[in-house]
Protein backbone atom coordinates (compact mmCIF):
# COMPACT_ATOMS: atom_id res chain seq x y z
CA UNK A 1 0.00 0.00 0.00
CA UNK A 2 1.37 4.02 -0.42
CA UNK A 3 2.13 5.36 2.85
CA UNK A 4 -1.06 7.56 3.14
CA UNK A 5 -3.20 4.73 2.67
CA UNK A 6 -1.93 2.71 5.38
CA UNK A 7 -2.55 5.67 7.63
CA UNK A 8 -5.85 5.60 6.20
CA UNK A 9 -6.43 2.10 7.04
CA UNK A 10 -4.95 1.29 10.48
CA UNK A 11 -7.10 0.67 13.03
CA UNK A 12 -7.24 -0.43 16.87
CA UNK A 13 -8.17 -4.04 16.08
CA UNK A 14 -9.38 -5.80 18.79
CA UNK A 15 -10.98 -9.20 17.21
CA UNK A 16 -7.76 -11.34 16.14
CA UNK A 17 -7.84 -15.00 14.31
CA UNK A 18 -6.44 -16.24 17.58
CA UNK A 19 -5.40 -20.05 16.27
CA UNK A 20 -3.43 -17.93 12.88
CA UNK A 21 0.57 -17.57 14.16
CA UNK A 22 1.85 -14.67 12.38
CA UNK A 23 5.15 -15.12 10.24
CA UNK A 24 8.43 -14.28 11.87
CA UNK A 25 9.57 -12.33 8.78
CA UNK A 26 6.72 -10.33 9.31
CA UNK A 27 7.63 -9.10 13.10
CA UNK A 28 11.09 -8.96 12.28
CA UNK A 29 9.83 -5.95 9.45
CA UNK A 30 7.85 -4.41 12.40
CA UNK A 31 10.78 -4.22 14.71
CA UNK A 32 13.59 -2.64 11.21
CA UNK A 33 10.65 -0.22 10.98
CA UNK A 34 11.09 1.27 14.54
CA UNK A 35 15.14 0.63 14.46
CA UNK A 36 15.09 3.39 11.55
CA UNK A 37 12.72 6.07 13.37
CA UNK A 38 13.92 8.95 13.85
CA UNK A 39 15.97 9.47 17.74
CA UNK A 40 17.10 12.38 19.52
CA UNK A 41 21.16 12.39 19.41
CA UNK A 42 20.52 9.09 17.90
CA UNK A 43 20.59 7.41 20.88
CA UNK A 44 17.49 4.81 20.12
CA UNK A 45 15.65 4.48 23.21
CA UNK A 46 12.90 2.31 22.22
CA UNK A 47 13.15 -2.06 23.41
CA UNK A 48 11.32 -4.45 22.73
CA UNK A 49 10.52 -7.81 23.98
CA UNK A 50 8.51 -10.22 21.63
CA UNK A 51 6.31 -12.80 23.18
CA UNK A 52 4.52 -15.01 21.50
CA UNK A 53 1.09 -15.75 23.39
CA UNK A 54 0.81 -19.56 23.55
CA UNK A 55 4.37 -20.08 24.81
CA UNK A 56 3.21 -17.90 28.02
CA UNK A 57 1.82 -19.81 30.74
CA UNK A 58 -1.32 -19.59 31.54
CA UNK A 59 -1.21 -17.81 35.08
CA UNK A 60 1.76 -15.61 33.60
CA UNK A 61 -0.46 -14.08 31.07
CA UNK A 62 -3.18 -13.61 33.40
CA UNK A 63 -1.18 -11.93 35.53
CA UNK A 64 -0.46 -9.47 32.16
CA UNK A 65 -4.02 -8.45 32.01
CA UNK A 66 -5.46 -5.18 32.90
CA UNK A 67 -9.25 -4.70 33.04
CA UNK A 68 -9.38 -3.39 29.87
CA UNK A 69 -6.92 -5.35 27.64
CA UNK A 70 -7.80 -8.82 29.31
CA UNK A 71 -9.81 -10.23 25.94
CA UNK A 72 -7.69 -8.72 23.66
CA UNK A 73 -4.15 -10.35 25.47
CA UNK A 74 -6.08 -13.60 24.93
CA UNK A 75 -6.50 -13.06 21.07
CA UNK A 76 -3.91 -11.89 19.84
CA UNK A 77 -1.08 -14.52 19.19
CA UNK A 78 2.01 -12.18 19.23
CA UNK A 79 2.36 -9.54 22.15
CA UNK A 80 5.69 -7.14 21.57
CA UNK A 81 6.35 -5.35 24.86
CA UNK A 82 7.94 -2.10 24.07
CA UNK A 83 9.96 0.14 26.53
CA UNK A 84 11.97 3.09 27.02
CA UNK A 85 15.74 2.27 28.03
CA UNK A 86 16.46 5.42 30.57
CA UNK A 87 20.33 4.94 30.33
CA UNK A 88 20.62 5.15 26.92
CA UNK A 89 21.38 8.68 26.73
CA UNK A 90 24.05 8.31 29.64
CA UNK A 91 25.54 5.70 27.99
CA UNK A 92 25.88 7.22 24.46
CA UNK A 93 27.66 10.49 25.97
CA UNK A 94 27.20 11.74 23.09
CA UNK A 95 28.99 9.59 21.06
CA UNK A 96 25.85 8.77 18.49
CA UNK A 97 26.12 12.22 17.96
CA UNK A 98 29.73 11.87 16.72
CA UNK A 99 28.37 9.07 15.08
CA UNK A 100 26.46 11.37 12.44
CA UNK A 101 29.09 13.47 12.44
CA UNK A 102 31.44 11.24 10.62
CA UNK A 103 28.81 9.79 8.30
CA UNK A 104 28.04 12.99 7.39
CA UNK A 105 24.64 13.16 8.70
CA UNK A 106 25.84 16.50 10.47
CA UNK A 107 28.20 18.69 9.18
CA UNK A 108 30.08 21.67 10.04
CA UNK A 109 27.59 23.95 8.09
CA UNK A 110 25.36 24.02 11.14
CA UNK A 111 28.35 23.94 13.83
CA UNK A 112 28.81 20.65 14.28
CA UNK A 113 31.90 18.94 15.74
CA UNK A 114 33.24 16.43 18.09
CA UNK A 115 34.16 19.61 20.00
CA UNK A 116 30.78 21.20 20.18
CA UNK A 117 29.41 17.71 20.70
CA UNK A 118 31.39 17.49 23.63
CA UNK A 119 31.47 21.39 25.32
CA UNK A 120 28.02 21.99 24.12
CA UNK A 121 25.86 19.50 23.31
CA UNK A 122 26.82 17.04 25.80
CA UNK A 123 28.20 19.38 28.91
CA UNK A 124 25.16 22.10 28.77
CA UNK A 125 22.43 19.96 27.35
CA UNK A 126 22.59 16.18 27.47
CA UNK A 127 24.10 15.78 30.87
CA UNK A 128 22.26 17.93 32.71
CA UNK A 129 19.35 16.37 31.34
CA UNK A 130 20.08 12.85 32.08
CA UNK A 131 19.78 14.13 35.89
CA UNK A 132 16.35 15.17 35.64
CA UNK A 133 13.48 12.25 35.75
CA UNK A 134 11.19 14.33 34.29
CA UNK A 135 12.61 15.95 31.44
CA UNK A 136 14.25 12.70 30.84
CA UNK A 137 10.80 10.89 30.73
CA UNK A 138 9.27 13.01 28.27
CA UNK A 139 11.83 12.96 25.72
CA UNK A 140 12.04 9.44 25.95
CA UNK A 141 8.40 8.63 25.87
CA UNK A 142 8.43 10.92 22.77
CA UNK A 143 11.16 9.14 20.38
CA UNK A 144 9.76 6.09 21.68
CA UNK A 145 6.29 6.59 20.32
CA UNK A 146 7.51 7.62 16.91
CA UNK A 147 9.46 4.25 16.98
CA UNK A 148 6.27 2.26 18.03
CA UNK A 149 3.80 4.28 15.64
CA UNK A 150 6.37 3.24 12.58
CA UNK A 151 6.07 -0.21 13.78
CA UNK A 152 2.17 -0.05 14.10
CA UNK A 153 2.05 1.20 10.34
CA UNK A 154 4.04 -1.70 9.38
CA UNK A 155 2.13 -4.06 10.81
CA UNK A 156 -0.75 -2.81 8.90
CA UNK A 157 1.12 -2.74 5.66
CA UNK A 158 2.42 -6.33 6.32
CA UNK A 159 -1.85 -7.33 6.40
CA UNK A 160 -1.84 -7.30 10.16
CA UNK A 161 -3.76 -5.93 12.36
CA UNK A 162 -2.57 -4.26 15.93
CA UNK A 163 -3.54 -2.69 18.47
CA UNK A 164 -1.71 -0.64 21.28
CA UNK A 165 -2.69 -2.02 24.79
CA UNK A 166 -1.91 -1.15 28.40
CA UNK A 167 -0.38 -4.25 30.33
CA UNK A 168 0.80 -4.92 34.20
CA UNK A 169 4.44 -4.00 34.24
CA UNK A 170 5.00 -5.36 37.68
CA UNK A 171 4.08 -9.02 36.15
CA UNK A 172 6.22 -8.04 32.82
CA UNK A 173 8.96 -7.33 34.86
CA UNK A 174 8.98 -10.46 36.80
CA UNK A 175 8.01 -12.61 33.66
CA UNK A 176 10.79 -11.51 31.27
CA UNK A 177 13.39 -10.56 33.17
CA UNK A 178 13.22 -6.60 32.46
CA UNK A 179 15.88 -3.98 33.56
CA UNK A 180 15.01 -1.62 36.40
CA UNK A 181 15.39 1.16 33.55
CA UNK A 182 13.67 0.39 31.39
CA UNK A 183 10.38 2.54 31.07
CA UNK A 184 6.78 0.50 30.24
CA UNK A 185 5.03 2.07 27.65
CA UNK A 186 2.42 -0.22 25.94
CA UNK A 187 2.20 -3.87 24.57
CA UNK A 188 1.32 -3.52 20.78
CA UNK A 189 -0.45 -7.11 20.25
CA UNK A 190 -0.15 -8.34 16.44
CA UNK A 191 -2.15 -10.98 14.74
CA UNK A 192 -4.90 -11.65 11.89
CA UNK A 193 -7.91 -9.51 12.48
CA UNK A 194 -10.89 -11.60 12.93
CA UNK A 195 -13.03 -8.65 12.27
CA UNK A 196 -13.29 -6.89 9.08
CA UNK A 197 -10.17 -3.97 7.69
CA UNK A 198 -12.13 -1.00 8.42
CA UNK A 199 -13.06 -2.26 11.88
CA UNK A 200 -16.46 -0.46 11.58
CA UNK A 201 -15.17 3.01 10.13
CA UNK A 202 -12.30 5.57 10.69
CA UNK A 203 -12.71 6.14 14.37
CA UNK A 204 -14.10 9.60 15.93
CA UNK A 205 -12.07 13.02 16.21
CA UNK A 206 -12.45 16.04 17.65
CA UNK A 207 -12.76 19.04 14.51
CA UNK A 208 -9.34 20.15 12.78
CA UNK A 209 -9.92 23.44 13.92
CA UNK A 210 -10.24 22.56 17.26
CA UNK A 211 -6.65 20.75 17.30
CA UNK A 212 -4.48 22.75 14.89
CA UNK A 213 -3.43 26.21 14.63
CA UNK A 214 -1.81 28.95 12.62
CA UNK A 215 0.66 31.15 13.82
CA UNK A 216 -0.54 31.93 17.43
CA UNK A 217 -2.92 29.87 19.93
CA UNK A 218 -6.72 30.77 18.99
CA UNK A 219 -6.25 31.18 15.33
CA UNK A 220 -7.22 27.97 14.04
CA UNK A 221 -5.55 26.77 11.16
CA UNK A 222 -7.38 27.03 7.78
CA UNK A 223 -8.61 23.25 6.35
CA UNK A 224 -8.60 23.45 2.74
CA UNK A 225 -11.55 20.89 1.16
CA UNK A 226 -9.54 20.50 -1.89
CA UNK A 227 -6.77 18.90 -0.11
CA UNK A 228 -9.56 16.73 1.79
CA UNK A 229 -10.75 15.28 -1.06
CA UNK A 230 -7.26 14.19 -2.37
CA UNK A 231 -6.89 12.83 1.53
CA UNK A 232 -10.10 10.89 0.17
CA UNK A 233 -8.92 9.32 -2.64
CA UNK A 234 -5.35 8.65 -1.58
CA UNK A 235 -7.65 6.40 0.94
CA UNK A 236 -6.16 8.57 4.14
CA UNK A 237 -9.47 10.00 5.06
CA UNK A 238 -12.37 7.10 4.71
CA UNK A 239 -15.52 6.32 5.60
CA UNK A 240 -16.18 7.40 9.58
CA UNK A 241 -17.31 5.23 12.19
CA UNK A 242 -19.56 3.57 12.40
CA UNK A 243 -20.20 2.08 9.39
CA UNK A 244 -24.35 0.98 8.76
CA UNK A 245 -23.26 -2.92 9.13
CA UNK A 246 -21.04 -2.73 12.42
CA UNK A 247 -23.39 -3.62 14.79
CA UNK A 248 -24.00 -6.87 13.32
CA UNK A 249 -20.67 -7.42 12.68
CA UNK A 250 -19.68 -7.24 16.28
CA UNK A 251 -22.64 -9.35 17.26
CA UNK A 252 -21.14 -12.18 14.85
CA UNK A 253 -18.09 -11.88 16.48
CA UNK A 254 -19.34 -12.45 19.69
CA UNK A 255 -21.09 -15.34 19.12
CA UNK A 256 -18.23 -16.57 17.07
CA UNK A 257 -15.92 -16.16 20.10
CA UNK A 258 -18.61 -17.43 22.83
CA UNK A 259 -18.89 -13.58 24.12
CA UNK A 260 -21.51 -11.40 25.50
CA UNK A 261 -23.26 -9.66 22.91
Amino acid sequence: MELKEVIGRRRSIRYFLPYRPVERDKIQAILEAARLASCAVNATFLRAIVVQRDELAPEVLEALKTPVSALTLDLAPVHIYFYGDLHALQRSRGQTLKELIDVGALNATHGWSYKFVDEVVWAQILEPLTRDPVRLVAAVAVDCGIAICQALLTAFDEGLGACLSAFEPRRAKEAFGVPDHWMPLYAMLVGYPAESWEAGGQRPRPPFAELYFEGRYGQPFHRDPAVVERLKAARMLQAPAPLPWRREEVKMLARAFGLPE
